[in-house]
């Protein structure tokens, strides 16, 4: 389990690459993009970035995008964030909220019968 500090340094990342894709980012794939998590390893080299798209038949070609633009965004977050080492961002498809749908849906259905 992650300390605090860390804790800390994940919703901050999460809310600085949500803003600046909001408002920095001029790529159009980009801008339906909704940041949902992240992990940082302790040593703060690597960060897990989850995130969700609106329309699912764009994930691939999002994640793509987020990949190619990923280093603008990590030297952005530099600027942003005091810290010594800016970690590497690994973009991820969050599919918790798939899964969510289709617990909810399988719940219904035994309901019904």
């Amino acid at each position: 389990m992650p300390n605090i500090k860390i804790e800390r340094l994940n919703h901050t990342i999460q809310e600085e690459i949500s803003m600046i894709l909001m408002t920095e980012i001029k790529d159009e794939e980009i801008k339906f993009v909704t940041i949902t998590g992240v992990e940082t390893t302790n040593d703060l080299s690597f960060a897990k970035v989850y995130f969700t798209v609106l329309d699912e038949e764009k994930k691939e070609q999002t994640l793509k995008a987020l990949e190619k633009a990923s280093s603008f965004i990590r030297s952005k977050l530099a600027e942003r964030i005091e810290i010594r080492h800016t970690p590497e961002l690994k973009f991820i498809f969050d599919t918790s909220i798939e899964y969510g749908n289709n617990i909810e849906k399988i719940i219904e259905k035994i309901n019904k019968e």
